[in-house]
């Protein structure tokens, strides 16, 4: 007797992008994203304009994602869509469309932790890509989010170190803002640090016990270190803003490292994996894969796709979820700030 597929429709609206996506026993057929370009014009996402736009995009969105699957309603086995956290108005949108589908098509309701989504993302069946083994360490770093889990089970997570300031995320962004970069500014630094020399500028990396992080501090250092230069030379920036933005890349890399190579050597854990906007940083994954060689680690870089908002990741934990009969009623709420 064939064991029959199981298909699951995640939708993913935390922030600014609408997602859907369809997967097959763990395996990703369609993987939609409809991209909201109105917030580059304010420098940041504006909560009321994302949550208008999901509502303009979450139907056809989701129409695109079952069509490109080949996909029909009646096929699903189950709704998966993001809980929290994010940005109250966005994810209501989402969670709202999700129960009412799932209440129409009379199939199971699956609310995900889009941190942990983040971190499971390395679980969806991709070619050329391996999974981690249980128990790994997960670098979940994005726009608001600077995390260090021990994941010992697919929903047995431990946060052992964390940010108590400043997403990594945000350092990009706020730098490049600093910089007269447009919004988002954390891929324009990638960018242009791949041309300029990493040890031009000296940044003081901030001196936080344990595991944890700030990069309040940094961004500080970085506003003084440019407006001193400016004032001297006006056109510093644009002379030199190679070197500024891979200076100022090597001492993010260099801090996040550094936390890493603690958090191995406190757990005894060497498998090592990385997730969240901020793990599509070519610096960083080039850092983490070179530490393969340098550490004896074995690393776990996600495919470029699953690393912004996606919901091909909501979806690969709604698959698991499914798997242990894990389902919410229609009253399950959506939260801004959720636990791991």
């Amino acid at each position: 007797m064939t064991e029959q597929p199981v298909y699951i429709l995640a939708i993913e609206s935390s922030c600014d992008d609408t997602a859907a996506a369809v997967l097959q026993n763990g395996k990703m057929l369609s993987n939609i994203v409809a991209r909201q370009d109105v917030h580059e014009q304010y420098g940041g996402v504006v909560p009321e304009l994302a949550s208008r736009a999901h509502q303009q995009n979450i139907v056809p969105v989701i129409d695109v994602a079952l069509k490109k699957a080949g996909v029909e309603k009646s096929q699903l086995s189950a709704i998966a869509f993001t809980q929290g956290p994010g940005l109250m108005g966005s994810l209501l949108v989402g969670s709202s469309f999700a129960k009412s589908l799932a209440i129409a098509l009379n199939i199971p309701l699956i609310a995900v932790n889009h941190m942990q989504a983040h971190i499971l993302a390395h679980f969806i069946d991709e070619e050329g890509f391996d999974k981690p083994e249980f128990p790994f360490l997960a670098m979940t770093i994005s726009g608001g989010h600077t995390q260090i889990v021990k994941v010992n089970d697919f929903f047995d997570m431990e946060v052992i170190g964390e940010t108590t300031d400043d997403a990594v995320g945000e350092a990009f962004d706020k730098s490049a803002k600093i910089l007269g970069l447009p919004y988002p500014g954390g891929p324009l630094v990638d960018k242009y640090a791949k041309e300029g020399n990493p040890k031009a500028y000296a940044f003081t990396k901030p001196k936080m016990p344990g595991l944890d992080f700030s990069f309040s501090g940094l961004k500080t250092q970085i506003l003084y270190f440019v407006q001193k230069n400016v004032a001297e030379n006006p056109n510093f920036i644009e002379e030199n803003r190679n070197d500024i933005c891979a200076s100022i890349q090597y001492t993010i890399i260099n801090i996040l490292m550094d936390k890493l190579k603690l958090a191995v050597k406190e757990t005894g854990i060497t498998q090592v994996a990385i997730g969240g906007g901020v793990s599509a940083n070519s610096g960083i994954r080039n850092t983490l894969k070179e530490a393969e060689k340098k550490y004896g680690w074995k690393t776990f870089i996600p495919k470029f796709e699953y690393t912004t908002d996606n919901a091909a990741m909501i979806g690969i934990v709604g698959y698991h979820k499914y798997l242990q009969h894990m389902f919410n009623d229609a009253a399950v709420a959506s939260k801004a700030r959720i636990e791991l």
